[in-house]
């Protein structure tokens, strides 16, 4: 009778325990994933500030690392792809002078990420 009581309190525990891990591990996950966002509109932002001031080499390296950075953001994958073919559009029309129609493009970008 103690040896099911044991087995049984110790079920319990083990259950209870794996449980406050894995939430531990699935808030950590998204703090990672907020991050990474954070990181993208943070490039796309100083990227579009280049992009105003018509510094179009400091724009491109920005656009590009915030390309770099929208590859690691997992799921929401139509979000994330519609907002880098912004980005994208954003970088084409930087390259032949256009900076209000790269402005926009990367306006859109932003706003994407920022609803995701």
């Amino acid at each position: 009778m103690n040896f099911i009581k044991t087995a049984a309190l110790s079920i319990f525990l083990a259950a209870s325990l794996s449980a406050g891990s894995t939430l531990a591990l699935a808030e950590e996950a998204v703090t990672a994933a907020n991050d990474v966002i954070s990181e993208t509109i943070s490039h796309i932002e100083k990227g579009l500030a280049e992009v105003n001031k018509s510094d179009l080499s400091a724009a491109n390296l920005h656009l590009k690392a915030a390309r770099a950075a929208s590859e690691k953001i997992t799921g929401h994958d139509a979000a994330v792809k519609e907002a880098n073919d912004h980005v994208v559009k954003g970088q084409i029309f930087s390259k032949k002078g256009d900076v209000i129609k790269s402005a926009e493009e990367l306006n859109k970008a932003i706003a994407l990420y920022k609803s995701i």
